[in-house]
């Protein structure tokens, strides 16, 4: 892909979709990824698991929307079945850090053809 003298717009249009697109992708995975440790009873905390992107400011989110969902997630002591833990969310973000940077750097790298 050839760019010219110019071509500045089309490449800020072509980056901000490639982000946004990344962004996406990256929510949806990290999602997946915690909903595999959201601590198991009824399965309403899974189900209540959400991706959201900002696609303006570009940014993500991944929230729990039920009224224990933080208590679930910062109580340190309480026992879970094997596999689902306290911190369901935010140690699949350090965890997958590089993978979530490698999906929106796929998407930059397709919105350019390469």
């Amino acid at each position: 892909m050839e760019f010219k003298a110019g071509d500045f717009a089309r490449i800020e249009l072509m980056l901000k979709k490639g982000e946004s697109k990344g962004l996406h992708k990256a929510a949806e995975h990290v999602l997946g990824e915690s909903r595999k440790r959201v601590p198991l009873e009824e399965g309403t905390l899974s189900a209540s698991g959400k991706a959201s992107v900002d696609d303006v400011a570009l940014r993500a989110a991944v929230s729990y929307d039920t009224v224990y969902a933080v208590r679930q997630h910062e109580e340190l002591t309480w026992r879970h079945d094997p596999g689902r833990t306290a911190k369901y969310l935010e140690a699949v973000l350090i965890e997958q850090q590089q993978t979530v940077a490698e999906i929106i750097r796929a998407e930059l790298k397709f919105g350019f053809g390469r």
